[in-house]
């Protein structure tokens, strides 16, 4: 697999961001809260870290997911 084809959007729906923060503290390389108060992503990553599984599963209002960018196929959250 590529680098291209591994590569990964971290996709953040701002209008379901309450900005509770916990995304940020748990995957602190991938997300941070913007001047709005609200998540934002920091860049690309190709992979797929604990953490990052982590803030998308427990964001209280699903507001974070992370897809496959050569498929768009949803790695985080499952279900």
């Amino acid at each position: 697999m590529t680098a291209a084809e591994g590569a990964l959007d971290v996709r953040v729906d701002r209008f379901r961001c309450v900005g509770t923060g916990q995304c940020a503290a748990l995957a602190p390389a991938d997300l941070a809260l913007g001047a709005d108060g609200r998540a934002r992503p920091l860049g690309g990553t190709s992979e797929l870290s604990g953490e990052l599984a982590d803030a998308a599963e427990m964001c209280p209002t699903e507001a974070i997911s992370v897809h496959r960018r050569a498929t768009g196929e949803r790695l985080a959250p499952e279900g």
